[in-house]
């Protein structure tokens, strides 16, 4: 299975970071940026939700039910004119269903690292979650997925599920950051480049790119 980041790569990728860009009227490589950040923190959210039976279930329930994949099929319907304030408000109850009282601190953190502003990084995310969640939906489906062993085993499986255990536990840890920037610091450094240590997220990246 291809990780999330390979997505981007590819021309579903291209076409959504297009989308996404013309939507928030921000530059396509900072929206590339963005996402690249986001996705990751977004789908270890996810898992750690989904590590709980009732939060297994809720999402195993969306997939089936709302996010079955089909957002997918017509992008371009999707971004002619202007997202539909129904996907954005969407967009937003995933967003706070799966980050939670952690949201503002992810925005920020993510605002700080990438330097587009707070609201844009919010309407970003907003777009890109129901967009996930197809990616989900399609892959559950693919997969056979039908329990929430599955389902975890599915969202491990794209991020990367053979990082190490340091790599993942970054991830976790911008989720738990304060707001005080630090953590961030070290997890975006990493994904845009710069303090590439050894391990950490860029690692993890390194490994949904193939190496490259």
């Amino acid at each position: 299975m291809s990780g999330i980041l390979d997505l981007l790569n590819s021309d579903l990728g291209k076409t959504i970071i297009g989308g996404v860009s013309s939507q928030t009227n921000q530059p396509q490589n900072k929206t590339q940026d963005v996402l690249t950040m986001a996705l990751p923190v977004l789908m270890a959210a996810m898992k750690r939700n989904a590590a709980t039976p009732q939060g297994a279930e809720g999402l195993m329930g969306a997939l089936n039910n709302k996010h079955d994949g089909s957002i997918l099929d017509d992008l371009g319907g999707l971004f002619n004119g202007g997202v539909d304030s129904n996907v954005l408000a969407d967009g937003g109850k995933i967003l706070g269903h799966v980050l939670g009282n952690k949201q503002q601190n992810v925005e920020m953190a993510l605002s700080q690292k990438s330097g587009v502003d707070a609201g844009s990084i919010a309407q970003i995310l907003k777009v890109a979650a129901p967009i996930l969640m197809g990616v989900l939906g399609k892959q559950s489906r693919q997969e056979n997925v039908n329990n929430s062993s599955g389902i975890e085993g599915l969202l491990g499986g794209l991020l990367g599920g053979s990082a190490p255990q340091q790599e993942q536990s970054f991830l976790e840890s911008i989720l738990d950051a304060d707001g005080d920037g630090s953590v961030v610091d070290d997890v975006a450094g990493m994904v845009l480049g710069g303090n590439k240590k050894k391990g950490g997220l860029g690692g993890l990246l390194g490994g949904l790119f193939g190496g490259k």
